[in-house]
């Protein structure tokens, strides 16, 4: 089976992971052949999956939101937040609430990971959750892969701004 080339200027960050990716040059054409990668059908009951993201929004199963988002066993929500400034207790209630009630709660604070206060932490930890604080390129690689273990997880993430983007 022989791989469909791309040009690198069609190039768009669409791996289940979002793992950044080394720029390939004209000297690295000898050694790396520039594929691309279809989903052809996702496995039954696999999850919700991030696909891409951007600073306007996130695709998420082929479908594209814009702002910050809350993924939520099935379901996905605007997130009415601003910036990391504005997580607050109230902001994070939905995610507590669920029955049945989620595992891991994954924050994507933008474009690096940013200090939540520690109040609110303790405040989601005592509803017993887990809850992990990445920049957003991380948190929707780990939101894939919890999801693709069958974890019931959720993400509240705020897209990174231009400057963090693949180009």
């Amino acid at each position: 089976m022989k791989a469909k080339s791309t040009p690198m200027s069609t190039f768009v960050l669409k791996s289940p992971f979002l793992s950044r990716a080394h720029r390939l040059g004209p000297s690295d054409d000898e050694m790396y052949q520039r594929t691309t990668v279809s989903v052809m059908q996702k496995e039954p009951g696999a999850g919700t999956m991030i696909y891409s993201y951007s600073s306007r929004g996130f695709n998420i199963d082929g479908n594209r939101v814009f702002g910050p988002c809350a993924l939520l066993p099935p379901a996905v929500l605007q997130w009415n937040v601003g910036s990391w400034k504005d997580i607050t207790v109230e902001s994070l209630a939905l995610f507590h609430m669920l029955e049945p009630q989620i595992e891991i709660l994954v924050l994507g604070t933008g474009g690096r990971s940013e200090r939540i206060d520690p109040k609110i932490l303790a405040f989601i930890k005592s509803k017993g959750l887990s809850v992990e604080v990445q920049d957003t390129a991380n948190a929707c690689a780990t939101f894939n892969f919890l999801s693709s273990e069958r974890r019931v997880v959720a993400a509240a993430l705020i897209p990174p701004p231009i400057s963090t983007e693949l180009e």
